[in-house]
């Protein structure tokens, strides 16, 4: 049974992700098709994807698949040809004046495949314009982080209306991709490790490496060098800390639609899916 202190927070947080979804949540433009699919593996950008890249990437190829980030300038999206790809970072719509990212944007745009991406509803028109006339699929979904009681976030997961707080890019793949209609979703290149990177120099800067499986470019490096300055090792843990529970709420919600999730990341630190190779 619920404590009175902690029905008192969740009837808070609950409020608030009411009026968060309220001021916040926006139609959706061309509304995720559900494509019923066996299987999806969601490739995510950390550093033991290039291994897997490289022993297993004819079979990816053959697979469904959904790529993040920065995947389109690499080699490996011409070769896997993803099914979805999902963009959540505010840092790809702020123009293309970053080299990355407007290398990104020619990547994507030029693809010769069937392909949806998939971008927060609030960059939608945004994204339109940067596309042009390209073949890619543009649809839109609602990035608005939320906690609150579980029948409520049930709701407003169900209605597409927010989803577990998104602290990285890979909460919101997983959210996509269950609304996509996947029945079972495998997970590679999740990483984590974070912890392991962490440190602080003797000038008390917190110093947070986040490697990828891709060589990050030396003006990237100083990018996110340059936004980890401002912070304080306790806004990095509490950072960490809200990515690995929205894990958790995002398996339960799977859980809740039959949706089966698993880890393929060997030495992953997220704890909420069962492990299992795709």
């Amino acid at each position: 049974m619920m404590k009175a202190s902690e029905f008192v927070e969740k009837l808070c947080l609950t409020v608030k992700a009411l009026v968060k979804v309220m001021v916040s949540s926006r139609p959706q433009h061309r509304p995720l098709q559900r494509d019923d699919l066996d299987e999806l593996i969601i490739l995510a950008n950390g550093p033991s994807l290039r291994s897997v890249l490289e022993e297993r990437g004819a079979e990816l190829a053959q697979r469904e698949t959904m790529c993040v980030n920065f995947m389109a300038n690499t080699p490996s999206f011409n070769e896997i040809r993803p099914r979805y790809y999902v963009l959540a970072d505010p840092h790809f719509f702020n123009g293309t004046s970053h080299a990355d990212v407007a290398s990104l944007w020619r990547n994507i745009a030029a693809v010769s495949w069937k392909m949806t991406l998939m971008v927060p509803a609030r960059f939608y028109s945004k994204v339109q314009t940067l596309l042009g006339d390209s073949m890619v699929l543009l649809t839109a979904f609602n990035d608005v982080g939320v906690e609150s009681f579980a029948c409520v976030e049930r709701f407003l997961f169900n209605h597409r209306l927010a989803m577990p707080r998104p602290r990285n890019v890979l909460i919101p793949s997983l959210m996509l991709a269950i609304w996509s209609g996947a029945k079972r979703i495998y997970v590679a290149g999740a990483d984590h490790s974070w912890l392991e990177t962490i440190h602080v120099d003797e000038e008390n800067h917190v110093v947070s490496i986040q490697p990828h499986f891709y060589a990050d470019s030396k003006a990237e490096k100083q990018r996110t060098t340059s936004e980890y300055q401002g912070y304080r090792l306790h806004d990095i843990l509490y950072s960490f800390y809200v990515a690995f529970h929205s894990y958790h709420t995002v398996a339960r919600y799977a859980g809740n639609c039959g949706v089966e999730i698993f880890n393929s990341t060997p030495g992953s630190f997220i704890d909420a899916f069962p492990r299992k190779p795709f």
